[in-house]
């Protein structure tokens, strides 16, 4: 075999391994004609024009992540912020990706970085630092819109750090301290007003339930004189009424005369002793009027049909 054939069998192999390209899964490669856009490469065996076709760009189809560096960004209360982040891109048009910027990795991050500045600058240093949500959502939604005409897909954005100045550290820190004191304060000062409400609460109930338990004290005793008024009169009827007809009775008038003299003598013995001033009647000594005028008002008091009444004349007629 000669040295040309060896030499031609070379060049045909390398000018089919040159025409011949494996692109892996995930991945799309731009081919070139002369300069010019021909095709993507699909995963798996192409074929190209050797020498003629020519791979410019290849690009990872896989979801990537990227960091976005930090940047100062200013609030609209004025204060410095320190904002890094991270995002998550996708190509998903190999030659938009290839042709519609120069450097569209580059330019999806300066887009990020100047949407996180002008979403910043909308709101205070306290809504951004809990709003970082709506921050992430509000770049997302630049990016994806922008990004369209690039071939990229912009799936998710992270804000990683909000860092205020170190002089609004320390005041947020002391804002913090002085607002748990105020709610320390509030609350021991509720807690002692609830206390003061309870045992207020208490002593009025307590002063109720001394005044219900007086009252129906009061009533009981009330009742219980009433009911021993109520039996004490009812016995004096009754023995007024028995007094009454034992006087009818043979006898009856006798021992009525006998009684009404002993009670006198007994009473009119108490009187120096119950008082320093004694009053005599004028008839003391004629203590049978009194028991004549005594048996007189009985006589009156006797019942139709127990006989006549017989008035008794007093034994002294001065005594009128």
């Amino acid at each position: 075999m000669s040295i040309v054939v060896i030499v031609i069998i070379v060049l045909a192999i390398v000018v089919v391994a040159s025409g011949v390209r494996v692109v892996p899964q995930q991945h799309s490669w731009v081919v070139e004609r002369i300069g010019r856009f021909l095709r993507t490469l699909e995963p798996g065996l192409n074929v190209i024009v050797p020498f003629v076709d020519l791979v410019r760009y290849r690009f990872d189809l896989r979801e990537t992540p990227m960091e976005v560096p930090a940047q100062v960004c200013i609030t609209k209360d004025n204060t410095q912020v320190s904002v890094d982040g991270i995002m998550y891109i996708q190509v998903t048009d190999a030659k938009l990706a290839a042709y519609g910027s120069s450097n569209p990795i580059m330019a999806v991050v300066q887009l990020a970085q100047t949407s996180m500045r002008a979403e910043i600058g909308k709101l205070h240093l306290d809504e951004c630092l809990s709003s970082r949500q709506q921050l992430n959502a509000a770049v997302v939604a630049v990016l994806d819109e922008a990004g369209a005409t690039w071939g990229i897909k912009v799936l998710r954005y992270e804000i990683k750090d909000i860092t205020p100045p170190n002089e609004i550290l320390r005041a947020m820190e002391l804002q913090i301290t002085a607002d748990r004191e105020r709610r320390a304060v509030v609350a021991r000062s509720e807690g002692e007003r609830q206390q003061q409400i309870n045992v207020s609460e208490g002593q009025r109930q307590q002063a109720i339930n001394v005044a219900e338990g007086q009252r129906q004290s009061e009533i009981l005793r009330a009742e219980g004189q009433a009911q021993a008024i109520q039996l004490v009169a009812e016995a004096t009827a009754r023995a007024i009424a028995t007094i009454g007809q034992s006087t009818v009775q043979p006898g009856g008038i006798e021992a009525l005369q006998l009684q009404v003299a002993r009670d006198f003598i007994s009473q009119w013995g108490n009187l120096a002793k119950q008082s320093t001033t004694v009053l005599i009647p004028a008839e003391m000594g004629n203590i049978g009027s009194f028991i004549a005028t005594a048996l007189e008002i009985i006589r009156s008091r006797e019942p139709a049909g127990s006989g006549p009444v017989v008035p008794v004349p007093p034994k002294n007629p001065s005594a009128r």
